[in-house]
């Protein structure tokens, strides 16, 4: 067993009330209302879903986004390079570990270190300092702590569609 699952392992039997029963959407809490889909899973080897303000543009600049679960926040700050700022959390669910990521974040109002429980407000939906008009990629990873990787991928090992995974994992 790697370190990494020892620590988490440690931490969640330390804290179970942050273990996740369930997914919710990151916007537009619970049901993403308010929102769309713009960029989908897979679409243009694209290994997240692209979420914006039905209002397009930058009408949701610094729209709330939401933790999907509970979980532990094992990354939050500015990584730059079309990414802006990143907030990675990891989820300890039916007894495997799962990664959601979230990206072009405007703020972060969370830390590396914090147990976020499931619709806690986690930061506001940016445009990646100015990269793009502003909206959510959201990220769910099935192997946690991969590299962050470029967004666009033919090989989908470690992602999972995250509206169906969200969708199948509703409570």
């Amino acid at each position: 067993m790697s370190s990494a699952f020892v620590f988490f392992d440690s931490i969640f039997s330390k804290k179970s009330t942050y273990i996740a029963s369930g997914f919710d959407f990151p916007v537009g809490k619970p049901n993403a209302n308010g929102y769309y889909n713009a960029q989908k899973f897979t679409v243009n080897d694209h290994l997240g879903d692209d979420w914006n303000g039905t209002g397009g543009g930058n009408t949701d600049l610094g729209d709330p986004i939401y933790s999907i679960a509970n979980g532990y926040v094992n990354f939050a700050e500015d990584i730059g390079s079309g990414w802006g700022n990143v907030i990675r959390i990891i989820h300890k669910y039916k007894g495997e570990y799962y990664e959601s990521l979230y990206a072009h974040c405007d703020k972060i109002s969370v830390k590396k270190g914090n147990f976020v429980t499931k619709g806690m407000q986690i930061g506001t939906i940016g445009n990646a300092n100015g990269t793009y008009y502003a909206h959510l990629h959201l990220e769910i990873r099935d192997r946690i702590l991969m590299d962050i990787g470029g967004g666009y991928s033919k090989n989908t090992t470690g992602y999972v569609n995250p509206t169906k995974f969200i969708t199948s994992n509703r409570k």
